[in-house]
């Protein structure tokens, strides 16, 4: 099966992998573009655990401000090489990583930062939640730990849904750009200011402010 180059270039689009790899994810599902995009998340999945072991210690520190100054972030993203963290591509994932920080203001990169203490005050709400529902006492402890799947969603940046593509969570995207620039990428740390952020003040939803800039 002849595969074109604007199918080649609709699924690099639509995952960022490399024109090589689009080109053969296509040939292997026979030019079905959906099967193709499971495949390349497979294998950068694969390629992401391959690279896991390795240190990454170059990168780029990286701000961003939107609104005149009203929404901050600073981020640190890591690569292997100086090389990779010159490269156009890993400095336009960094970008829309410190995007969505600034939309969604998650608390934390994974589950594996949240503390003992905030995951036992996030039970305790849930289980007053699911009681106040008048949900039976002997379920209670299974609808915890289902919600508890929402909670990471939100506050941990890795398995929140990337605001450009939905359907892809950010580390799925982290495992893209892996398989497609060939090294070792993590998200670091970040931090995220809001102007006015703990005072007394009239609210603004800068969240969705920074959502529309997205979609334009």
């Amino acid at each position: 099966m002849t595969i074109s180059a604007a199918s080649v270039k609709q699924l690099r689009e639509r995952t960022g992998a490399g024109m090589l790899d689009c080109k053969k994810a296509l040939e292997e599902t026979a030019g079905d573009m959906e099967k193709a995009i499971d495949v390349l998340r497979q294998k950068g999945l694969a390629a992401a655990q391959n690279k896991a072991g390795r240190i990454a210690t170059e990168g780029l520190v990286y701000s961003y401000i939107h609104g005149g100054g009203r929404i901050g972030v600073l981020l640190e993203v890591n690569c292997e090489t100086d090389f990779v963290g010159k490269l156009a591509a890993f400095r336009e994932f960094v970008h829309d990583v410190a995007l969505q920080i600034a939309a969604t203001n998650p608390q934390y990169v994974s589950r594996l930062e949240v503390s003992e203490e905030h995951l036992s005050r996030e039970r305790d709400v849930l289980r007053a939640q699911a009681l106040a529902e008048g949900k039976p006492a002997a379920i209670v402890e299974k609808m915890i730990e289902g919600r508890m799947g929402k909670f990471y969603e939100e506050a941990c940046l890795l398995e929140q849904p990337f605001v450009k593509r939905p359907e892809v969570t950010i580390e799925m995207l982290v495992n893209e750009k892996i398989a497609a620039i060939g090294e070792k990428i993590a998200i670091r740390r970040f931090v995220r200011y809001a102007l006015g952020e703990g005072m007394e003040k009239k609210q603004e939803n800068f969240a969705e402010e920074v959502l529309a800039q997205v979609k334009r």
